[in-house]
């Protein structure tokens, strides 16, 4: 039984449900069924933690079946990177099954079907099979080959399983309903010629099965009892059921296929076709990137398994489709760290620092504790010296009063070590720092009990010994896309939203203590975030990948850009009140310097679309997005600009009109210009009363072109 303790979801009632009408505990099977087509991704890991969840909760067998029925796209490799994933998570599957293992008895069960006048062969091309399919508002048509003989139909359905004929001949498809509302119903497809070899099964196989035909069916050879499938798949249940009347023993299980919402992250693709031509185009490396949202990429830049567990049981699971923030998935990362990662010292922006009254050739080893979050977690030493690596921007020579760290004349603390104070600088020609002299207070090391030691200073910072330090290669990972849902708009490319900032390379001085850290050792790089070792590190090289910061820099610079446009919105409406043109260019540009700042495309087009209505502060607003934002009119929907530029040149404000007809002149797509022509004809020819001589101006410019 699911735990009483907590709420049921919707998944586990309907199992609860199911065991009250009498299924015995213990018929309950399920499985997780990936294609071998790829790697899996963050998607998945929702639906791996659905389905073993219930295998745990009900003590239940559960199956990793390979949907390996498309020898096109499928590879070993694939396949023994998907086990490496669901083991790496912390799953044990009962039995480990292939669609392929199936393929004599859906032969067999095909050629029932074919007995029975319910499959056939259509030898039409796909072009006219889609055609006669007809669309969702018009029922299809019947195939000239529906009738054929089942003499004929089963004399074809084996020449075409011996390879007689070539790929696109001929497909074998179900007889069912051609007038049917749902769409997977007209006549579907069970088997289609591929002439490839397979990765299990060599070539024996010149005929593949469909997914619609071998799912269902393998669920039913496997007796599992509940086929849980993404939201897209609710159509195909109809389809489930048809096959499976067909074949059915009533003496057996039948498995009952229930639909879940897909869990979307935000920043992110999950598309395999996608991922693949990120990967083939050369915009990430590899599908084991840190920056992907496959499992192995995500594993690779430290995030550790009970993380997307608990990732997966925080999301829970839905009836509809809707988009979580990544933030969600980085708080788990953070929170799982924060409990077992060591802490450690690593300076990735170096400047010298040198204490001047530290006596030279001296070296001290402090204590450092481990992990505050973990009693048992122990300390280490850290060497200390005359000459340390501190951050760049932990300096400023002339600091303002909130500057709570190192400046001249003031005192900090180096973590675990002794309280200074800035007393001079260095500088190369270019009048950059390279060097800032400090002094040290002899008797305020940490934990010493003195008095000195307990005194309040404004900060505390990090920082290695120079004649210590270990050089590393630090890999700072961002988000991938900049907006939060690349592949949601009609009018863009999901391409277009690569954050081109994703990945910065910086050399690092890192503690002596990690110099034997091996391959996805995770720590805190103390003030500066998460850390893991990469695959690429070797001895004499460390090579580290950034998981995440110690706080949501997205969140926070989401809030700024939101801010801007509130801003923004607030000062249009002083563009209407002042009188003096050179005010009104004041205005502009602080609200186009705002507009130019925010990088976020959904919060463009959101505040886009709530601007196009008849209030011309609205109205201008939207005009200034598309003039100084980073896109063109056209990644906007086209049906938004049209309606944004029509109520543009009707509006009585002729500051409006003018960026209306200013931003239309410079779009380059001709055809959309054109669409506005007669409007713009009538402005010139007609006036409006209150039209500038700039609009003037314009519109004689434009009707002349």
């Amino acid at each position: 039984m699911a735990s009483e303790e907590k709420s049921l979801n919707f998944i586990e009632q309907i199992i609860e449900e199911d065991l009250k009408s009498g299924l015995s505990q213990t018929k309950l099977h399920f499985r997780f069924p990936p294609e071998p087509n790829g790697y899996l991704h963050i998607g998945h890991a929702s639906s791996i933690a659905l389905n073993f969840g219930l295998g745990i909760d009900y003590q239940s067998p559960v199956n990793l079946r390979f949907d390996d029925t498309n020898p096109e796209k499928e590879e070993q490799e694939f396949v023994d990177a998907i086990k490496k994933d669901v083991e790496w998570l912390g799953y044990t599957w009962a039995e480990e099954r292939y669609a392929s293992d199936y393929f004599q008895q859906l032969y067999d069960w095909a050629v029932l079907l074919i007995k029975k006048d319910k499959a056939y062969v259509d030898s039409q091309s796909s072009e006219d099979m889609a055609i006669q399919k007809g669309t969702p508002s018009t029922v299809g048509t019947d195939s000239p080959y529906r009738n054929r003989s089942v003499e004929e139909n089963l004399d074809l359905f084996e020449r075409m399983k011996n390879g007689e004929f070539e790929a696109g001949t001929h497909i074998l498809r179900a007889k069912i309903d051609m007038k049917s509302t749902n769409m997977l119903m007209r006549d579907p497809i069970m088997y289609r010629i591929l002439h490839k070899h397979h990765h299990r099964t060599g070539d024996a196989w010149k005929i593949y099965p469909m997914y619609d035909w071998a799912h269902g069916q393998s669920d039913y050879l496997e007796e599992i009892s509940h086929s849980f499938c993404t939201l897209e798949f609710l159509p195909h249940r109809e389809l489930y059921d048809w096959f499976l009347d067909q074949i059915l023993d009533e003496n057996k299980l039948r498995p009952k296929q229930r639909e879940f919402a897909r869990r979307n992250l935000s920043h992110t693709v999950v598309s395999k076709r996608k991922l693949q031509q990120l990967v083939k185009e050369k915009h990430v490396n590899g599908w084991d990137d840190p920056r992907m949202s496959t499992i192995s990429g995500l594993r690779r830049r430290g995030y550790t398994a009970a993380s997307l567990r608990n990732f997966a049981n925080t999301i829970g699971i839905a009836k509809r489709d809707n988009l979580i923030n990544v933030s969600v998935l980085e708080f788990c990362i953070r929170e799982d760290l924060n409990k077992i990662a060591p802490r450690v010292m690593a300076v990735l922006d170096p400047v010298k620092l040198v204490i001047t009254n530290y006596p030279e050739g001296k070296e001290e080893w402090l204590e450092a504790e481990n992990n505050q979050e973990d009693e048992n977690a122990g300390f280490r030493k850290v060497p200390f010296s005359r000459e340390l690596y501190i951050e760049r921007e932990d300096f400023l020579e002339e600091a303002p009063a909130k500057f709570f760290r190192l400046t001249l004349g003031k005192e900090v603390r180096l973590k675990n070590a002794y309280i200074i104070k800035g007393e001079s600088v260095i500088k190369d020609a270019e009048g950059n720092i390279t060097e800032i002299h400090v002094t040290y207070d002899t008797d305020s090391l940490s934990g010493s009990g003195t008095e000195a030691s307990q005194r309040k200073v404004s900060g505390t910072l990090h920082w290695v010994s120079i004649q210590h330090a270990l050089e590393a290669e630090v890999r700072l990972y961002d988000r991938l896309f900049t907006d939060e849902a690349p592949d949601s708009y009609k009018e863009k490319n999901f391409l277009d939203f690569v954050n081109p900032n994703s990945l910065e390379i910086v050399t690092g001085y890192v503690e002596p203590s990690l110099a034997t850290a091996q391959n996805e050792d995770k720590f805190q790089f103390q003030r500066l975030g998460y850390f893991t070792v990469d695959k690429d590190s070797t001895a004499s090289k460390l090579v580290f990948n950034k998981t995440v910061g110690l706080k949501d820099a997205w969140e926070e610079k989401g809030k700024k850009e939101e801010n801007s446009i509130n801003n923004s919105l607030k000062e249009i409406n002083k563009y209407f009140k002042v009188e003096s043109k050179p005010e009104r260019i004041a205005i502009e540009s602080a609200i186009g310097e705002n507009i130019k700042n925010v990088t976020s495309f959904s919060l463009l087009q959101n505040s886009l679309k709530k601007n196009i209505n008849n209030n011309k502060a609205s109205l201008l607003f939207a005009q200034f997005i598309l003039k100084y934002g980073s896109w063109k009119s056209t990644d906007f929907e086209e049906e938004d600009i049209k309606k944004l530029y029509s109520m543009s040149l009707k509006s009585e404000s002729t500051y409006v009109r003018s960026k209306a007809l200013l931003n239309l002149r410079d779009i380059e797509e001709v055809s959309f210009k054109n669409q506005f022509d007669d409007e713009i004809l009538k402005l010139y020819s007609n006036p409006p009363k209150n039209a500038s001589e700039r609009e003037i101006e314009i519109l004689a410019e434009m009707v002349k072109k």
